[in-house]
């Protein structure tokens, strides 16, 4: 047993632990392309077409008033644009720009090459399939009201 006493600590205090530790090196890499994690998950929602700012938020899980501040900052940046719904004049279209899209690349390329947070982890693929499981978990995400 080490002296730090991590062993004895619950495995949702050590998951918990590690993915504040790996959000805070992923935010070092997104502040140098003035992203942030927000952002890259509204970039990733609509790299393959634009979606409404609404359907972006749920699937981010975060509210619309969060969204809405998001893509303010991903507008001024140069990384999306905003547009009225030609279909539905309430609703509001977030797109991405060029601009958008080569950052996005670019952090992709950095995300997959990371491999110190891989390193000596076994089988990543089974570690993945379990995030995969614990990020959608009924528990973890009820229903909305």
């Amino acid at each position: 047993m080490s002296s730090d006493g991590l062993d004895g600590w619950p495995t949702g205090r050590l998951l918990s632990t590690a993915a504040r530790l790996v959000e805070h090196s992923w935010e070092k890499v997104l502040r140098s392309q003035d992203m942030t994690h927000a952002g890259l998950i509204v970039l990733h929602s609509i790299v393959d077409g634009p979606a409404s700012q609404r359907d972006i938020a749920k699937n981010a899980r975060v509210t619309d008033q969060t969204m809405s501040r998001t893509v303010d900052k991903l507008e001024r940046a140069g990384f999306v644009t905003r547009d009225t719904d030609p279909r539905d004049e309430r609703r509001r279209v977030v797109a991405i720009t060029s601009q958008g899209r080569q950052t996005y690349e670019r952090l992709l390329a950095l995300e997959e090459h990371d491999a110190a947070l891989t390193d000596g982890i076994g089988d990543v693929d089974a570690l993945r399939e379990q995030l995969l499981r614990l990020v959608r978990s009924p528990e973890l995400n009820p229903p909305e009201s």
